[in-house]
């Protein structure tokens, strides 16, 4: 059993921690930056098309690279870019204000709205995922689990997602006995502190227990959810946001469930995740990578 599948990379953001273009920042020798690897895994699980929502600070020199490695390995390749006035048609004329960044994750998945007409699971291009996070995705997908009713995530232990290079943002994850989503709260300021996992709320340092599950942006959506995102995109607008407010996929996926519209299951992935929120990272994923290397896990040159 078989569904069409694609992935889509979100990779516009600006990158200001990191302190560069990390998108498109190769790891290792082989020049492959994080989101070949999340192709390759993609690809291996079955999905057959890629969606890159990409800035204009993107070189013509990687675009061209990797349409060159698509023809050879035979996927459909689509580019999007994530304009300040890429919006849906419905709101043109709309008085926006000047804006300091873009519009945030929300706005970049409703800017692929028309590359997409099946399944998709959505990710951050600078995050790590691994091989069983996208089978555990492609088994939902084609086994029709997906609908425009029920979506999906797949979700870390908090312990597993942390840099020792400073405090990080995670959804912390509630779920009903049955796995599926009930909130999903942001928090920006998760770290390690004396060998416990803290973030800071009123004040205060809360505990977190190294296995609740968080979300890492790995989404499995349906086209459907183009409906919801353009209407709360026009609620977003119309609430006069701060030039640096941005319009959040999880807050979106929240209000779809606080408005019954959609189940969200989650499904926790034995997948190691790496990241690169700030550019010390870049050894620590460095090393994994050498050490899947060394257990087959990936060729050393990734598309020969």
């Amino acid at each position: 059993m078989s569904s069409k599948k694609t992935l889509l990379i979100l990779a516009g953001g600006l990158g200001s921690r990191y302190k560069g273009l990390k998108q498109i920042d190769g790891i290792l020798d082989n020049g492959s930056p994080i989101l070949e690897y999340s192709i390759f895994d993609a690809l291996e699980a079955g999905f057959q098309k890629v969606v890159i929502v990409v800035n204009r600070l993107i070189p013509q020199s990687y675009i061209e690279r990797l349409n060159r490695i698509s023809e050879t390995k035979n996927f459909e390749l689509h580019w999007v870019y994530q304009e300040m006035d890429s919006i849906p048609t419905s709101l043109q004329g709309f008085d926006y204000p000047d804006r300091e960044k873009p519009w945030g994750t929300a706005h970049a998945v409703l800017c692929a709205k028309y590359s997409m007409q099946e399944p998709f699971v959505m990710i951050n291009a600078d995050d790590f995922y691994g091989k069983e996070a996208y089978q555990l995705a492609a088994h939902e997908i084609n086994h029709h689990h997906i609908s425009d009713l029920q979506l999906g995530m797949i979700a870390y232990p908090v312990g597993t997602t942390l840099s020792g290079n400073g405090a990080v943002a995670r959804g912390i994850c509630t779920l009903d006995p049955e796995n599926y989503l009930i909130r999903v709260e942001e928090q920006t300021s998760i770290q390690k502190i004396n060998n416990s996992i803290v973030y800071i709320k009123n004040g205060e340092n809360i505990k977190l227990d190294p296995d609740t599950l968080v979300s890492m942006n790995f989404f499995i959506f349906h086209p459907h959810i183009f409906c919801y995102l353009e209407a709360y995109f026009y609620d977003f607008i119309e609430s006069d946001p701060q030039p640096a407010q941005e319009f959040y996929i999880p807050s979106a996926v929240q209000r779809m469930i606080d408005e019954n519209r959609v189940q969200v299951k989650v499904k926790a992935s034995p997948s190691q995740w790496m990241g690169v929120t700030y550019a010390d990272d870049k050894e620590e994923i460095k090393s994994f990578l050498i050490s899947e290397i060394k257990n087959n896990r990936y060729p050393e040159n990734l598309w020969s």
